[in-house]
């Protein structure tokens, strides 16, 4: 268990008590439609970028993938380069115009005014259910903190995680959750980042890269043969699984984060937000697969241990923890509690913003009641947070089931995401696509996914069909099915459109590429948002060679 002496225990109650202060304050400017769902789209780009990466910044990126790192070494890397910075770079220069001319509320929204209502509402159900599933992630590890520091039991620790952050998100809506967002975003680097520069101290150097085993030690290397890595992956499922199919299919289709981008002060804000955010996201792999690393070095030496569960099996997603209580002293151990805390709420606050939006702008709204008032609305919305809330919880439970917690996450990712990204790639790039065919493309989609899933975990279906070699790892399986959903989807969507009647010219107008006026930009090369995803991508290379 973590032990708080005094100081610690001040840091972290005044963060606690400084965001509930916030959602109250930030309420009485929360109570029109676009001042509560979209914080009055009055943020600048980086403000928009803080708040993108930080609703990003749940346990996915700290303890889960800390965690991972542990058991798979260097390989999480590509979770960050290859399978995070070429999407937000995607969405930065081509898609983020499509999404913020039309001044909507949700992705879903995007898929209504392109398509029609009922894959609108099709799209919002599905991201619905796949946001309150994340929500259960980042309680799940949130509580766990809470049982390390407190040594609360499970109920207890998922209770009380999932109702502070329902409290602020109630109060004050988007801008509270951007507010916060912005300010946990410091927290976390400052809490964080200082464990990977004791422990490089430590070690002297880089040096500790050489003690783990060969095949945890690059990014590339080991993985033409998916035996020899301890991913169990080939690099044709993380190039297509990964790099293309999940990465873009989370970061130009999942709500959570560019909503965010959507509360910018005007489109070339908007469009800088997700490329500011990818200079940010390739260095967090030196803080959590470095720290991973670090851990396993450590615990193999017997200088450090971590939890375990009830099995007797090791709790890897408590390695971040375990460095915290090694590298701090007390104050710093606070400090980094509270990042730790800090980084769940935002990943926690991100999901449950967007659940109340979908819900409301793209469920309840079209569905229940079309000419709802903008008070009627904002009061759905906060109703929606606090049973949001409720299912999330139930859902933290679930997440406690699986081998790993990125083993749940990339599941739902598989389900909703590539389906929900091939019908918005195609409609966003392409006039002749039609309402029938993205409807019929994103359930089919999203059921054959489901299938794939049941069917390799009931075994009436061989996983070696799936990955094309035998006995592929879960996350093997969980590459490959986002890349078939995806391909089955993508299909669907073209042949039903091919037999039915394109849209009118009209209707499409700004929501498809060539079909509306080209945005003015500033002439200045440094201004460009181009200009800063050229930079981007280059480093982004750079790294891979490195550490290839």
């Amino acid at each position: 268990m973590v032990e708080l002496k005094i100081i610690d225990w001040i840091i972290v109650l005044f963060y606690f008590l400084f965001i509930i202060i916030i959602g109250f304050y930030l309420r009485k400017w929360s109570y029109g439609n676009e001042d509560f769902f979209l914080a009055g789209r009055r943020n600048s780009a980086l403000v928009s970028a803080f708040a993108f990466l930080s609703a990003n910044l749940g346990s996915l990126e700290i303890l889960g993938w800390t965690g991972a790192s542990y058991k798979y070494g260097m390989l999480t890397a590509h979770f960050y380069w290859i399978g995070a910075v070429p999407a937000m770079i995607f969405l930065g220069i081509f898609m983020m115009r499509f999404y913020y001319k039309k001044r909507i509320f949700s992705v879903p929204g995007y898929v209504g005014e392109r398509f029609d209502q009922k894959t609108r509402v099709l799209s919002a159900v599905s991201f619905a259910v796949m946001t309150l599933l994340m929500s259960g992630v980042n309680i799940y590890l949130m509580a766990l903190i809470f049982k390390m520091v407190l040594g609360w039991n499970w109920h207890i620790s998922i209770w009380v995680s999932g109702l502070t952050v329902s409290i602020y998100v109630a109060l004050g809506g988007l801008m509270s959750a951007i507010f916060t967002e912005v300010v946990q975003f410091f927290l976390i680097w400052l809490g964080l980042v200082p464990i990977t520069f004791f422990a490089i101290a430590e070690f002297g150097g880089l040096s500790f890269l050489q003690k783990i085993p060969p095949e945890m030690s690059s990014l590339w290397t080991n993985t033409f043969d998916p035996s020899k890595n301890p991913m169990g992956v080939d690099f044709l499922g993380i190039i297509l699984g990964l790099g293309f199919v999940l990465s873009f299919g989370y970061w130009t289709a999942d709500f959570l984060v560019i909503q965010r981008a959507f509360a910018a002060e005007n489109i070339r804000a908007a469009k800088l937000a997700p490329i500011i955010a990818s200079f940010f996201k390739m260095f967090l792999p030196f803080v959590v697969t470095f720290g991973g690393i670090i851990t396993f070095i450590l615990v193999g030496d017997g200088k450090l241990s971590l939890l375990v569960d009830e099995n007797g099996n090791t709790i890897t997603d408590s390695a971040l923890p375990a460095l915290i209580t090694r590298y701090f002293p007390p104050g710093l151990v606070g400090l980094g509690v509270t990042a730790l805390l800090a980084g769940f709420m935002a990943g926690q606050a991100g999901n449950i913003t967007a659940f109340n939006t979908a819900f409301t702008q793209d469920i309840y709204k079209p569905v229940f009641r079309k000419n709802a008032s903008e008070g009627e609305l904002v009061v759905v919305g906060r109703v929606s947070t606090i049973l949001g809330m409720l299912v999330s919880i139930g859902a933290a439970y679930w997440a406690m089931e699986f081998p790993t917690i990125m083993d749940y996450i990339q599941a739902i990712f598989s389900w909703v995401n590539a389906p929900l990204f091939a019908v918005i790639l195609l409609g966003m790039f392409s006039k002749r696509i039609t309402s029938p065919g993205a409807f019929w493309g994103l359930l089919i989609g999203m059921i054959f996914s489901f299938f794939i899933f049941f069917g390799v975990r009931h075994s009436f279906i061989p996983p070696k069909y799936i990955a094309f070699y035998d006995n592929p790892s879960e996350m093997a399986l969980n590459l490959w099915r986002a890349f078939w959903s995806f391909l089955v989807s993508f299909a669907i969507t073209i042949l039903v459109s091919i037999f039915t009647k394109p849209e009118k010219i009209e209707k499409i107008k700004d929501l498809v590429r060539g079909s509306g006026e080209i945005d003015s930009e500033s002439s200045r090369f440094y201004s460009k948002p181009e200009f800063w995803a050229i930079v981007s991508i280059t480093i982004l290379i750079i790294l891979n060679v490195v550490f290839f």
